[in-house]
């Protein structure tokens, strides 16, 4: 079961059309998104050509949240971090900012999904996988990346976009 997985697009509209297509051609059965959608009309251009449903996060850039609430709600939904939920038998937490992650015990999840840093990660700790699929957007490192994680084989990788 493969998911895919994005953060800190930041309203790069050619980046998150890439994301898109990259996630739809991989067959992606979920996208999770770690926060930094910035505004709904991401949601509305192109968020909405996902092939598959949508959970996210509001991060801190996230400033107009009721308007991304009620796009997001047209694809899949939205939480404020860290949000729990469980997917192809596995325990996921998402957050946005890694210090949320503190709040928990790692050793609690199989998966732990956050953004904020613009670097990508990939990293077993205390029996969880940490996955920071670095920045769609790649407005700060100049890189636009993503992430697939196959839930089965508990291994993830990054994508270029």
């Amino acid at each position: 079961m493969l998911i895919g997985i994005m953060a800190d697009s930041h309203d790069n509209l050619p980046m998150i059309e890439r994301a898109v297509k990259f996630f739809n051609q991989k067959k992606v059965e979920l996208v999770l998104h770690a926060g930094d959608f910035i505004a709904p009309f991401v949601v509305i251009r192109e968020l909405k050509n996902l092939s598959s449903p949508l959970i996210g996060v509001f991060g801190n850039n996230d400033g107009e949240k009721e308007g991304l609430r009620k796009e997001i709600a047209k694809i899949g939904e939205i939480h404020s971090p860290p949000y729990e939920l469980k997917y192809g038998g596995r325990k996921i937490v998402l957050s946005h900012i890694p210090l949320d992650l503190k709040k928990i015990k790692e050793s609690e999840y199989d998966l732990i999904v956050y953004g904020h840093t613009h670097q990508p990660v990939i990293k077993r700790d205390k029996g969880s996988l940490l996955v920071n699929p670095g920045e769609c957007g790649g407005w700060i490192t100049g890189y636009a990346t993503v992430a697939l994680v196959d839930l089965d084989k508990m291994e993830a990788e990054i994508g270029n976009l």
